[in-house]
């Protein structure tokens, strides 16, 4: 094969039946190079296709001289450091990007998002729920749900006590992945998948589900949802929200424009294009009747959002006497202080 969609050294987490619980890849390579995959795949067995392929500690040895051979010394410092390790081991080759059909496909398709190695619907993530298992995320690390009750028995007859951050499929992604330039105020709203652009600030109440993100710049104190990512400059105000794919949006992408401002608590369940404003406590959803303002607020005429998805230098509002929601033409552009959003 010519070319590779991905390929990782990673370490994880079984249950009892040596299924895969979690996959930690401390450094996942996009596209990777003739020689790369030259040096591993005879060394681990690779013959075609997708695979997710365990290894030990010999294998580990041997893969790090061959790839110091190649001239490959990131990677061989990473199967250097593998071949010390008691916990289970494991390659992930992916020949081409298709809808990942295990734990540790899922786990490197995430990682290359938190990576900022691919971005938001750049990657085939199509069943990924059904793939991952749900975890207990504890101070133990990933446990089995079916496991969890003698794991804390065990813990507590040695005085011990296990906390249970949450239960879920997906971890929070700075247990696995930190980008450069970035502040995290609540590290547990932010899911491994999310993709961060540098001189983002996620505040407390801010959360970034996977396959979703910003491209950065950006404040963010409200919800970017699945599928969601936010361009450059903009700010999501407190308790705002964002419909994303697996939340009622369908199949459309709800994405958010570059220097845009949705207020506190306001909501899209549209795309919106770039310098657009959506008022305070304003949600707008695809079906919403929006009546279109002149520059002298004469109405135009009534059209629904969807009319509008993608459309730039809009201002939505709610009309205070009467309630109906209008549209006018945004005559002002949201900038970010730069000084705030440096994150160096």
């Amino acid at each position: 094969m010519d070319s590779m969609y991905s390929l990782a050294l990673g370490v994880g987490t079984n249950n009892l039946k040596g299924d895969w619980l979690e996959v930690f890849y401390p450094q996942p390579v996009l596209n990777p190079g003739k020689t790369l995959v030259d040096a591993v795949k005879p060394l681990v067995g690779y013959s075609e296709g997708n695979q997710a392929i365990p290894l030990d500690a010999a294998k580990c040895e041997a893969l790090a001289k061959a790839l110091e051979d190649a001239g490959e010394t990131a990677q061989a410092g990473i199967a250097k450091q593998l071949s010390n390790s008691r916990r289970p081991l494991v390659i992930t080759i992916l020949a081409t990007d298709d809808a990942p059909s295990s734990v540790p496909e899922g786990y490197l398709k995430l990682h290359l998002l938190s990576h900022r190695l691919v971005k938001p619907h750049a990657t085939n993530l199509t069943g990924l729920f059904g793939i991952l298992p749900n975890v207990a995320w504890t101070s133990k690390g990933a446990i089995d749900l079916a496991e969890l009750p003698d794991r804390q028995l065990q813990a507590r007859l040695q005085g011990e006590t296990i906390d249970v951050a949450c239960v879920d499929k997906f971890p929070k992604m700075t247990n696995y992945v930190v980008p450069g330039g970035v502040r995290i105020a609540h590290t547990a709203r932010v899911r491994l998948g999310a993709y961060l652009g540098e001189g983002t600030t996620i505040m407390h109440e801010g959360f970034v589900n996977f396959n979703a993100g910003t491209e950065g710049p950006g404040m963010i104190e409200g919800r970017i949802s699945a599928g969601v990512f936010v361009g450059e400059g903009s700010d999501l105000g407190g308790g705002c929200s964002t419909m994303g794919t697996l939340s009622g949006g369908g199949n459309i992408i709800i994405s958010v424009g570059k220097e845009c401002l949705l207020g506190a608590n306001a909501g899209i369940g549209i795309p919106l294009g770039d310098r657009c404003i959506v008022e305070a406590g304003l949600y707008i959803t695809a079906g919403t009747k929006v009546l279109l303002l002149d520059d002298e607020g004469n109405t135009i005429e009534s059209v629904k959002a969807r009319d509008l998805a993608g459309k730039a230098d809009l201002l939505f509002r709610r009309n205070s006497t009467t309630g109906a929601v209008e549209c006018k033409t945004n005559k002002t552009a949201i900038q970010l202080n730069e000084e705030l959003h440096g994150n160096n």
